[in-house]
């Protein structure tokens, strides 16, 4: 993530950002140490779509100042 974004990892910090996911659960979270997007917990497929094919989480990654 800090890499797409351009961003130096202490950067990452500085500006505030943060993934959210829809819902209560948070599925993902960013590495401190890497920037990298990794998953907060483990993600059950059956229990999250079991009636669908094709299952989707969405995140979104929040940035707080301009870039």
């Amino acid at each position: 993530v800090a890499k797409d974004l351009g961003l130096q990892l202490p950067a990452l910090r500085d500006r505030g950002v943060r993934v959210v996911s829809e819902g209560r659960t948070q599925y993902f979270s960013l590495h401190g140490k890497t920037g990298h997007l990794v998953t907060a917990e483990r993600i059950d497929r059956e229990q999250l779509c079991e009636r669908v094919q094709q299952c989707v989480l969405r995140c979104e990654l929040i940035v707080e100042g301009e870039m």
